[in-house]
């Protein structure tokens, strides 16, 4: 059994912990933010492999967090359920999007005609995990505990410095070679039904609705090199204008709150084994884009693979 210690408790740091329990390692999670004020807490959490790359690395990597988040669904004990999304395009699609690889089986169809709002000309309907985020980050918290793990605040500049047999490094945003995607979103409440809807390049985009139970999420922004963690009060009323052309029963919704995160920009998501300075293993998982949940669980299968070597 070897001590790793997991720099970032967002919802990559908290996988990795869990993971690493699971195949019996002691583990101890250190965080600069605790999880409720990461920006997992803040994401929509709906599976969707978005602004992370390589395809080749990503897909996999999504299939088996969308395995994983199928069975949670199906046990009933998380916050994690299935839903049917509808991803928007503006003209007919020639090929099928890549991310439809990513999916375990038949589980994607093409949208009916009536079911795209006006200015869209194709779309893909899929079955899809949906994560009620801070509920969920509550619910690996206590997996950590639940199977001997410890949580603890701390603000570590280098990672290096950590003690622990093995370094298991997830900053987020924080990390030096990524830079920050502004993401901004807004809450909402109504009684009318809603659909799981995204538009992520067309003439709306980007804007999601995501109608969870706990309140609708409603999105978004990416604006890159912007640190900016305040909600601005135009940036809410544009999210809700370009959403209620997705779906105009949003009109009379109740605006609730709104919330900004900062994704984790990078060229391309980092899973790879390196050394600290005193020559101990130092695992790196992030640079995740908008992505941290869809691949939360194959990214930290291949953590714990790694420890393991």
């Amino acid at each position: 059994m070897s001590q790793v210690t997991v720099l970032g408790a967002g919802v990559s740091g908290l996988t990795c912990a869990v993971r690493l329990l699971e195949e019996g390692h002691a583990v101890r999670v250190v965080a600069r933010d605790l999880p409720g004020a990461t920006t997992s807490a803040v994401a929509g959490a709906v599976w969707f492999p978005y602004r992370a790359a390589p395809n080749e690395r990503t897909g996999p990597w999504a299939r088996a967090s969308y395995k994983r988040f199928a069975r949670l669904a199906e046990q009933g004990d998380s916050p994690v359920s299935m839903v049917e999304m509808t991803m928007l395009y503006p003209e007919p699609l020639r090929d099928e999007p890549w991310w439809i690889g990513a999916l375990p089986g038949e589980r994607a169809r093409a949208s009916r005609a009536d079911e795209l709002p006006d200015g869209y000309g194709d779309g893909r309907t899929a079955d899809v995990p949906c994560v009620v985020a801070p509920a969920y980050l509550d619910w690996l918290v206590e997996r950590v505990r639940v199977l001997g793990g410890t949580i603890e605040h701390g603000d570590v500049a280098d990672p290096g410095e950590l003690p622990g047999d093995a370094i298991v490094n997830c900053p987020g945003a924080w990390a030096t070679d990524t830079q920050p995607v502004r993401g901004q979103v807004a809450y909402i409440r109504t009684d009318k039904p809603l659909r799981f809807m995204v538009d992520e390049e067309g003439p709306n985009a980007l804007a999601y609705v995501l109608p969870r139970p706990d309140v609708v999420v409603l999105g978004g922004t990416a604006e890159e090199g912007d640190w900016d963690l305040e909600p601005r009060e135009a940036t809410t009323r544009e999210i809700l204008a370009k959403t209620r052309r997705l779906q105009p029963e949003l009109e009379d919704a109740e605006l609730v709150g709104s919330a900004v995160g900062l994704r984790p920009g990078r060229t391309a998501v980092r899973v790879e084994r390196d050394t600290t300075a005193d020559g101990r293993p130092l695992i790196h998982d992030y640079g995740h884009g908008g992505s941290g949940f869809t691949l939360s669980w194959g990214c930290a299968d291949e953590v714990a693979e790694l420890v393991e070597r």
